[in-house]
């Protein structure tokens, strides 16, 4: 079985309910935290937005070292900008995905920071992980939407929002 088409498919339907999540950020909450220690709903959902170019980043390099590249997140000002970047992001994963050969998922990738080695594995799971990524950190940026008491959409069925019980 061929895991291109199914990573094809499962980044398009996850990037419906991320662009329902991500409409709704609020830009007058962009700095709002629900812990000191949590990151900004700006600084969450920006990493919602770029996960899918991840896809991307692991098909065309070989490794991210973090010693060398710092990670510097873009800024937004507006929602917009924020949707933007994530259709960019969706746009790039989509597109290495397309171009990528079945065999370049089984070439390893590593994680590291200068020397030390965070992780060394083959790219399709790198893939596979930053989807995992998309789900885990939508559902934060739900708990963070419903702690601002902003209704949130759902993601495999209706929401408590969209739906009377």
């Amino acid at each position: 079985m061929s895991m291109i088409p199914m990573f094809l498919k499962e980044m398009k339907q996850e990037a419906v309910t991320t662009r329902k999540m991500l409409e709704r950020v609020p830009e007058d909450k962009f700095g709002w935290k629900p812990h000191p220690k949590s990151m900004s709903l700006l600084q969450l959902a920006t990493h919602v937005a770029e996960l899918p170019s991840w896809t991307s980043m692991a098909l065309k390099t070989n490794e991210l070292d973090f010693a060398a590249n710092p990670y510097d997140p873009p800024k937004f000002s507006s929602t917009a900008e924020l949707l933007q970047y994530f259709e960019e992001s969706l746009k790039s994963g989509l597109q290495a995905l397309e171009s990528a050969r079945e065999e370049q998922l089984n070439e390893p990738w590593t994680l590291r920071t200068g020397d030390t080695i965070h992780v060394v594995e083959p790219k399709g799971d790198v893939i596979r992980m930053s989807y995992c990524q998309t789900v885990h950190h939508r559902a934060q940026l739900g708990v963070y939407l419903r702690l601002l008491d902003i209704p949130i959409p759902g993601s495999y069925g209706p929401s408590a929002d969209e739906q009377n019980f």
